[in-house]
């Protein structure tokens, strides 16, 4: 099932909880990809929103998702130009993942700036697969084009953990809005990966998204992403992401805890 598909399926639900099926092809190993996850959960908040861009997500994977699950959304607080919305995502197995979105109207200030210039990287025509053999990766990435400019793939024994992906759905009909841009943001593997130099089991605990543009457009559907990993240690891993269109404008910044189990 593509992305389109997916995502009209939950507009399909009952309003204010969402449920979906969670389709093989969407797995990381026994879990839903964790972007998928967290699209999940901003898609349930978006009607409670009052139409205001979102600005920050964070989410916590509490347990893996699979099967059926809901999103059951709730507003926290309403301001005079904010929103705050909770969702709680659950399944069989009880609550599988925690979100807090927020969601900001535009305002006049006397600060504009974004010091966040993208890497010198070829294009993604240039670039070759982020995996080293067609098909590898977990179930999910063959719904995404990633292709490395920078860096080293993962389990390459690479000294650094510091790689930059093009990437794009492979859905053509996907949407240029802010779901579909979390559903990308977290495709490619963990900085870290590339340090290792046989497979090793990790599982993204934490993830915090924060959205720069209001107006989410690219061309030909390609985004540029860096991530970078900071520390690695007592078997979990920090890193750092940065996202940015294909005229180099950055639309999205963000941090994950990851647990590393090798």
């Amino acid at each position: 099932m593509n992305y389109t598909d997916l995502l009209a399926s939950v507009a399909g639900s009952q309003a204010p909880a969402r449920s979906v099926e969670i389709p093989p092809t969407w797995m990381q190993g026994r879990t839903a990809y964790g972007g998928l996850t967290a699209a999940l959960c901003l898609e349930a908040a978006i009607p409670l929103s009052d139409g205001l861009p979102v600005r920050a997500v964070q989410v916590a994977f509490v347990g893996p998702v699979n099967g059926t699950v809901t999103c059951r959304p709730e507003v926290l607080r309403r301001g005079k130009n904010t929103v705050f919305v909770s969702v709680r995502m659950t399944g069989e197995d009880g609550i599988l993942a925690e979100a807090i979105m927020t969601f900001g109207a535009a305002r006049t200030s006397a600060l504009d700036f974004a010091h966040l210039a993208p890497p010198d990287v070829p294009g993604p025509e240039a670039s070759s697969s982020c995996f080293r053999a067609p098909g590898a990766g977990p179930a999910f990435a063959a719904n995404f084009d990633m292709r490395l400019a920078a860096g080293n793939p993962p389990m390459s024994g690479s000294k650094e953990a510091d790689m930059s992906i093009w990437m794009r759905h492979r859905d053509e009909t996907a949407p240029d809005d802010a779901v579909a841009l979390l559903a990308l943001a977290d495709a490619p593997p963990p900085a870290a990966m590339s340090m290792l130099t046989e497979f090793g089991r990790i599982s993204s605990m934490t993830w915090m998204a924060e959205f720069l543009t209001e107006t989410i457009t690219t061309d030909a559907r390609w985004f540029l992403a860096r991530h970078t990993a900071q520390t690695a240690r007592n078997g979990y891993s920090s890193q750092q992401m940065t996202m940015w269109n294909r005229a180099g404008d950055p639309v999205m910044i963000g941090r994950q805890t990851i647990a590393v189990f090798v």
